[in-house]
């Protein structure tokens, strides 16, 4: 199944509003800009964001939150995002922080179809907060529930026609796992390859977890 797009614009032309959202990315590496604009310049609304940081207002999920797109966002790490700050303050997005550790799990057991999973970081603190608490050969661990999104916007240095991804570097990150955990995954690269040319061996994210894929310029 060919399962490449033009653009970012025709992968993404169908998404509705009030969906959640994975955006793949760490301090800027794997992030796929492409994906995030077209989702600005198709004036979304009410979205539920999931990422491992806010971005900058001129980048990233930064652009959603310039354009007063996102309803709640669930990250890690703001301290970028001034902007943030501000919507925060005048209640125009709700924040859920997560530890970092935590969300990448979190993320990784909706994509393996689990029921969650048990963690010791945050006990004790506001973190556990209306959690189930377990403990386990004399530790205590809070229960933490999947994560799972409707769409999952990911960015790989190198895809083919059937969808298998392969990343490079830093940019192997919260993609992989975020390709697993939504309904429909759509993949920006940076090279699309014939099918079959790719080393089955080094495919980080099987092409049977990507909808849609397309090449991407760097932004």
């Amino acid at each position: 199944m060919d399962k490449i797009f033009p653009d970012a614009a025709s992968a993404l032309g169908d998404v509705p509003d009030s969906i959640t959202v994975m955006i793949g990315g760490v301090a800027g590496q794997g992030v796929p800009e492409h994906s995030v604009v077209a989702l600005r310049d198709r004036s979304l609304k009410d979205l539920t964001v999931i990422s491992s940081q806010a971005s900058t207002a001129e980048g990233g999920v930064g652009l959603l939150l310039q354009h007063g797109q996102v309803k709640t966002l669930i990250a890690s790490f703001i301290g970028e995002s001034r902007l943030l700050d501000e919507l925060v303050v005048r209640g125009g997005v709700k924040i859920i922080l997560v530890p970092e550790g935590t969300l990448a799990e979190r993320i990784r057991a909706g994509g393996a179809g689990l029921g969650g999973v048990l963690t010791p970081t945050g006990v004790g603190t506001i973190v556990a907060e209306g959690k189930e608490t377990r403990t386990w050969n004399g530790k205590d661990y809070v229960l933490e529930l999947p994560l799972r999104a409707d769409l999952a916007l990911v960015k790989a240095w190198r895809g083919d026609a059937h969808g298998n991804l392969v990343y490079q570097g830093a940019a192997r990150n919260f993609n992989p796992i975020m390709a697993m955990a939504a309904a429909m995954t759509v993949a920006e690269v940076d090279e699309i390859v014939p099918a079959g040319s790719l080393d089955p061996d080094h495919v980080h994210t099987p092409g049977v977890y990507v909808k849609r894929l397309y090449c991407g310029s760097a932004p």
